[in-house]
């Protein structure tokens, strides 16, 4: 995609209507992420199935994760734009069928569906930054792609309980309809790429090995612990055949000519050093997420919102790094960057573990904020550097292999983290102790900072790169 003038990146340029766009498709994910727990309650109490409702956010997780490669391979190959139309495309059917849900098992299958569509979303969103935005521009625009989750982390919650409250949960799915026609409509009328046509060969066995597998791994993650022990046959068959589908995905790739996730990806130093920063991210973030509302209604007894807002001091500081960290690594390179905020990740880490023995909310909040602004110093140029180091013919591969990375770091990172929790946990007179749920926090904020440091270490094994000013 060409365009005339590359002065501006504001909504005003000439990219503006694309960006607008990129931000509709991104809040349609970013929404769905938080609107959805606050809805849980009046859901089960409407459909039933209270032991099943976890897989309302597994199953979404798992469809999205292991449709990510695929989605961008073919990207690369036909372009972004029928892969993000048909990702938003799917995205709102799912919802809607969503929102007709007459039981659990009907709305877990309709979640999936989502899911499928949020795996051509996301990634496709950033690649198109890449695409289209210079290094020096991308920084500042993916600071107004990450604020979208700020302002999602307020928003979302808010319309989840409003909507369950006055109109019905079903809302919370049927909102979805106007930001993805807006968003569809945006990119069909503005957004236009060039695609060199030729024969292709779809790599239909490696996408089925690679799905197959990663579908057995992440749900034994997700469910390991949770659904089922860990040394549990389900954990065992499950770890077991999909690392056997994995290793037979990699046999596969190396004689296909078009390999669906090509295994150069981390065969490269800057890739694979991405890709793990990445997992790192995801473990954090997600961490995070999941641990500091629960610590602080467990501990403190304060409401859910008060908890939120705590919460979301993360989704506010990773925006506003994110928008300046390309001034910094513009002048001192992709890695010093990363190394400046994953120091300040590592600090806001111990800092949270530490003062968890005195519960606070504006300690917590505290902390929150200065994780989330290093890691925005940490995610932006990462992913940057990776994308700077293809060409646009294998962009899409890259940026899917690092969000892909990121979700299995998110999978495995609660899971990690609910073995530790529950192994303190035991029983329903321990769950209902709010001493004995403050120790079980401590655990896991302390495992959450040796997680920065192990992302801290990813970020060292980055090459060093010479600074240049790219031009226009």
């Amino acid at each position: 995609m060409t365009f005339a003038s590359r002065a501006d990146v504001g909504f005003r340029s000439e990219r503006g209507p694309v960006l607008i766009a990129l931000m509709t498709t991104t809040s349609l994910v970013a929404i769905d992420a938080t609107i959805l727990a606050t809805a849980v309650p009046t859901i089960v109490s409407d459909l039933g199935g209270f032991t099943s409702f976890p897989w309302l956010f597994s199953i979404y997780l798992l469809a999205q994760a292991v449709t990510v490669p695929v989605y961008s391979k073919i990207a690369d190959t036909f372009g972004r734009k029928p892969v993000i139309l048909a990702g938003v495309a799917t995205f709102v059917v799912g919802s809607v069928l969503c929102g007709f849900a007459w039981s659990m098992p009907a709305l877990i299958a309709f979640r999936a569906i989502q899911g499928l569509g949020a795996g051509a979303v996301q990634p496709m969103s950033v690649t198109i930054v890449g695409d289209i935005y210079t290094v020096a521009e991308r920084a500042r625009v993916q600071g107004y792609i990450a604020s979208v989750w700020g302002v999602a982390s307020v928003v979302g919650p808010t319309l989840g309980g409003l909507f369950s409250q006055t109109v019905g949960w079903q809302w919370i799915f049927f909102v979805n309809v106007p930001l993805g026609l807006t968003a569809a409509w945006l990119l069909l009328r503005r957004y236009h790429e060039t695609v060199e046509h030729r024969p292709h060969r779809i790599d239909w066995l490696g996408s089925a090995l690679l799905t197959a597998g990663l579908s057995l791994v992440i749900l034994a993650t997700l469910e390991g612990g949770n659904a089922w022990a860990w040394d549990a046959w389900q954990s065992v068959g499950g770890f077991g055949l999909g690392a056997l589908l994995l290793a037979v995905f990699a046999l596969v790739e190396r004689g296909a000519a078009e390999p669906v996730l090509p295994l150069w990806v981390l065969s490269r130093r800057l890739l694979a050093t991405t890709a793990a920063i990445a997992v790192g991210v995801g473990a954090l973030l997600m961490g995070v997420t999941t641990y500091v509302p629960t610590f602080l209604e467990a501990t403190l007894a304060v409401a859910p919102l008060t908890s939120g807002l705590a919460l979301a001091m993360l989704t506010i500081g990773w925006p506003i790094s994110a928008s300046q960290s390309g001034r910094v690594y513009l002048r001192l390179g992709f890695r010093s960057t990363a190394l400046i905020g994953v120091c300040v990740v590592i600090v806001a880490a111990v800092a949270l573990a530490v003062s968890s023995a005195t519960p606070s909310v504006a300690l917590t909040g505290a902390a929150c904020f200065a994780m989330g602004a290093g890691l925005g110093f940490v995610a932006a140029p990462s992913m940057i550097a990776a994308q700077s180091s293809v060409e646009w013919g294998e962009r899409a591969v890259v940026t899917g292999t690092n969000m892909f990375a990121r979700s299995m770091g998110s999978a495995v990172g609660v899971a990690v983290l609910g073995a530790l929790v529950n192994g303190v946990m035991r029983g329903a007179s321990a769950q209902a102790d709010p001493a004995l749920f403050g120790i079980a926090a401590t655990r896991a904020f302390w495992t959450i900072a040796g997680v920065a440091v192990l992302t801290g270490v990813a970020v060292l094994a980055m090459p060093k790169d010479r600074v240049t000013t790219p031009g226009p």
